[in-house]
């Protein structure tokens, strides 16, 4: 068995050599990305994308699968969930989290369950917002700076 794989190894390594350098391509680039994707039909701007989602999401309550609390990380929940207030200023105490499944930009969204004095609640943050800064609060809730 040894000398099997000893003789397809030098083989693969003889075809690979004989291979003039112009012909192994491997890893070299085909077409620019740009054009890759106007090759699809995908839309090249990817703000414009996000802009046009945030805008179909705003018809939604905020806080929920449909119009998630953008968040750069799981970082990012950790210092929005700092930030919220319940309606009469104290924090909310934080839940479990949970999968919310899939939220109106097409990623993986996470439910925290809250609770303020005996009034469940929950919010919904999709964290695949790295440069996005929310400053927006769901209904009944308000942000410190």
């Amino acid at each position: 068995m040894k000398t099997f794989h000893r003789l397809f190894l030098a083989a693969s390594a003889a075809a690979l050599l004989a291979t003039p350098a112009a012909a192994q391509r491997l890893g070299a680039r085909t077409a620019a990305p740009e054009q890759m994707l106007g090759q699809s039909g995908a839309s090249v701007d990817p703000l414009a994308e996000i802009a046009a989602q945030a805008a179909a999401a705003a018809r939604h309550p905020f806080g929920t699968a449909q119009n998630p609390v953008r968040v750069g990380g799981p970082m990012g929940e950790r210092a929005y969930l700092q930030r919220l207030r319940c309606a009469d200023g104290t924090p909310p105490r934080i839940g479990a989290r949970s999968d919310a499944g899939i939220g109106a930009y097409g990623s993986v969204v996470a439910a925290y369950a809250l609770t303020c004095g005996a009034a469940p609640a929950q919010v919904v943050m999709d964290m695949y917002h790295e440069e996005h800064r929310e400053s927006r609060a769901p209904a009944g809730f308000t942000l410190v700076p």
